[in-house]
């Protein structure tokens, strides 16, 4: 499937924190191919990464970490960013629990440090920080609109809360021209970590074994395609560079809006996958999640116009063919 990458970031100096995990592979991948100069900003070299496999990068990279400031700051002036996507943090909510000074740490102070390192550099016109659904907690009514409150109570979505409004801070208070993206649980091609639902169950059946249910398969969900995550992040980073005045400070939702609880989409999957004849295990070892989030991308599909390209089942079936490729 074909996507339109916005005209306005051809040849613009592009800045991605976040650029060798799942939706910022798939978005530096998209940024190149449509003309932009991109910079990441990598921490750590991880073997098969979507992002780093195949042909020579055609980015620049810097090597180095969201808590080093001087560095950050350094890296958006010497490369005169002037369009920056802010996705690096830590995003496993089980490492989260175990170490949450770590998960605040990058998550909170890393955003800080991005967002005063742009205040500084003069040639940012526009921020785009992820944010997350994890950011509302747990709401009494769904699905979640941009006007929920943000009550994170457990350690990574605490730390989504308060990196949501510390991004806003940066709009209301220095006029730091942000956006804020907020998407459901992202899936797909490129996703090594097979503690996820999707890409662990697409592993147990290519392997022949049932798949694994970590809490009481009754957690609803969003289920978002990586390509659509990414192509929303370019659709709010163009509406951004064009009106300023009516996006900045703004957060958005983006969302599929098909809820399902991790029992119904392991079981779409083996259908999708012929496997009806595997017995999903089911752990129930899952404290301190969420018991039901869901997002309304109203907003999103009215101010930027914005809507899914992906149905689940073709989401599915393309993450089949890398995790299958992996494994072979």
């Amino acid at each position: 499937m074909s996507f339109r990458n916005p005209p306005c970031l051809k040849n613009r100096k592009v800045f991605v924190t976040g650029a060798t995990g799942l939706i910022g592979s798939h978005l530096t991948r998209f940024l190149v191919e449509g003309g932009a100069e991109v910079t990441v900003l990598i921490r750590d070299h991880v073997p098969h990464n979507y992002l780093l496999d195949g042909d020579p990068p055609r980015f620049n990279t810097v090597t180095g970490d969201l808590q080093d400031y001087r560095l950050v700051e350094r890296a958006l002036a010497e490369y005169e960013a002037e369009v920056v996507f802010h996705l690096g943090a830590q995003t496993q909510v089980q490492i989260a629990n175990r170490s949450p000074v770590g998960t605040f740490k990058s998550n909170i102070e890393g955003t800080w440090n991005l967002l005063e390192a742009c205040r500084q550099v003069p040639t940012v016109k526009a921020v785009l920080v992820a944010s997350s659904d994890k950011a509302y907690g747990q709401a009494e009514t769904l699905p979640y609109t941009e006007e929920t409150p943000l009550r994170g109570d457990h350690p990574y979505d605490a730390s989504k809360s308060c990196a949501d409004i510390i991004a806003r801070t940066y709009w209301v208070t220095y006029q730091l021209p942000v956006a804020i993206i907020r998407s459901g649980n992202v899936f797909g091609v490129g996703d090594l970590n097979f503690s996820r639902i999707i890409p662990g169950t697409i592993r147990s059946v290519l392997l022949g074994e049932s798949p694994i249910i970590r809490s009481d398969g009754t957690l609803v969900r969003d289920y978002f395609y990586v390509k659509d995550a990414a192509m929303a992040y370019l659709a709010t980073a163009e509406a951004l560079l064009a009106d300023t005045e009516k996006i900045g400070g703004e957060a958005f939702n983006f969302s599929n809006e098909l809820r399902m609880t991790v029992l119904e989409v392991t079981q779409r999957i083996l259908e999708i996958m012929g496997r009806d004849d595997l017995e999903p295990v089911i752990l129930d070892q899952a404290p301190d999640e969420i018991l039901q989030q869901s997002l309304s991308a109203e907003k999103a599909r009215r101010v930027l116009g914005w809507t899914p390209q992906y149905p689940f089942e073709q989401g599915v079936e393309e993450t089949v063919e890398f995790v299958r490729g992996m494994l072979d």
